[in-house]
């Protein structure tokens, strides 16, 4: 890590250099509006006066997770509050659903569930001095409130525990605090940015943008089977990162908490610093977003902690709009986790969604190879070590039934089909199916 964040300091130094004798350009500060009492905004002239958290000359549009980069075509959700020097945003999704896994009891794994997966969002920025950016954020959810520690059925889901009991065929709950963090940016140029983020919890730079921030994931419900492949760290209790940004590009460098969230989702746990990774972003257009990371992670997971897991992850983010209200928003991505003395396990992910006025309409494709330790198999019958490939197919569709400048509500259902490795077929059946049907209430689109 030592050695990480000392090549990180030495890119800084350099392109700090370099930008000194960029004829001393000056940054152009964000308008804030500063004779405007707080209101709220859903114009296109105010969207475009406002910055990026983590620079003063990016679009805001460009913000994910953490500090990971979105295309600056993406389309934003959210409500916006400007005062004489602040600007605060609050972003949000919940989906109110009847849940079925394995809908025709193909197998033995299935479950059904009323629950409603939700997150909140709230950020808040503002200029200090001529060229530098503060900036705060808070994410909540209740999760654990709603679906109960065991949190919601999710077939070949895996990851995190329940009563000292891996979550198998289930997805995790949601920490009540899932990121508390701030984040201090100095322009250098109009090229040349050096920020700094601090999260307990937080998200360091590993993985792409966290699915509950993708455009092309906004409309599922779900979360990814290859979640603990690429994004499972967006809740980290404690994440020191540090980057620098040079005009397409961006290096960036953390130290972070490796354990993942205890089962108390109502509390914060102890921060390790045990981990470290790296992120190298470019977005060579406004419809693009690239990223490639890589990061060692110390015993992720309580019940297997003297395994260790070397985490890389790469991504494609495309955002594409055709109108105001018409988006096409998709993700690739792949990521492997390595621990020692196993084979690397791979996952791919390929969603989108395309969204015309009131209507969204979206997918998601995976292949994940997942071992039989995680899916808790019977190791007479499964080799400990051996690893099966599951692939996954949802489609799905929603309609804005009810929508305010502030609020929209959705009405949509979706389906997912489920192809299993010949040898897992005993237990989820050959095909299993599942189904669901929700209502989903969340912000306006900001324009």
């Amino acid at each position: 890590m030592k050695k990480l964040l000392f090549t990180a300091a030495i890119a800084i130094a350099n392109i700090t250099a370099y930008a000194q004798h960029e004829h001393h350009e000056k940054t152009m500060p964000a308008k804030q509006q500063a004779d405007t009492p707080a209101h709220h905004q859903h114009d296109m002239k105010d969207m475009a006066n406002m910055s990026h958290a983590f620079s003063l000359q990016l679009p805001m549009n460009r913000n994910g997770s953490g500090t990971g980069w979105l295309p600056d075509a993406s389309p934003m959700y959210g409500y916006m509050l400007h005062s004489r020097k602040w600007m605060y945003m609050l972003h949000g999704n919940v989906f109110v659903r009847y849940n079925s896994q394995d809908i025709f009891n193909a197998g033995s794994r299935g479950a059904a569930k009323w629950d409603a997966p939700n997150w909140l969002m709230g950020m808040g920025q503002r200029k200090v001095g001529r060229n530098g950016l503060f900036r705060f954020s808070a994410m909540m959810s209740l999760d654990a409130v709603i679906a109960g520690g065991s949190g919601y059925p999710l077939l070949f889901q895996t990851g995190e525990t329940w009563q000292d009991r891996p979550l198998i065929d289930r997805q995790h709950p949601h920490d009540l605090f899932s990121e508390l963090s701030i984040g201090y940016t100095q322009a250098l140029s109009k090229k040349v940015d050096v920020f700094a983020y601090i999260g307990y919890p937080g998200e360091p730079a590993l993985g792409s943008v966290a699915f509950m921030h993708r455009p092309s994931a906004l409309p599922n419900p779900d979360a990814p089977l290859s979640h603990h492949w690429n994004d499972g760290t967006h809740i980290t209790f404690g994440v020191a990162t540090l980057g620098v940004r040079y005009d397409k590009w961006k290096l960036e460098a953390s130290s972070f908490t490796g354990r993942e969230p205890d089962e108390d989702r109502f509390n914060f746990d102890k921060p390790r610093f045990d981990s470290w990774s790296g992120r190298i972003s470019y977005n060579p257009t406004k419809e693009w977003s690239l990223q490639a990371s890589h990061g060692y992670v110390k015993s992720p997971e309580v019940l297997h902690g003297n395994e260790d897991v070397n985490r890389t992850t790469a991504s494609a983010i495309y955002s594409h709009r055709f109108s105001n209200k018409h988006f096409l928003n998709a993700t690739a991505l792949w990521g492997m986790n390595k621990t020692t003395g196993q084979d690397g396990e791979h996952a791919v992910l390929a969603e989108a969604a395309y969204a015309m006025n009131r209507v969204n309409i979206y997918g998601r494709y995976e292949w994940v190879q997942k071992s039989a330790e995680e899916l808790a198999l019977d190791e007479t019958l499964y080799g400990h070590h051996d690893v099966y490939a599951v692939n996954a197919l949802t489609l799905g569709a929603a309609y804005d039934v009810w929508q305010t400048k502030i609020v929209r509500v959705a009405g949509g259902a979706q389906a997912s089909v489920y192809l299993p490795d010949e040898k897992l077929k005993t237990l989820y059946g050959s095909t299993p199916m599942a189904a669901q049907v929700y209502l989903r209430i969340y912000p306006s689109l900001m324009r």
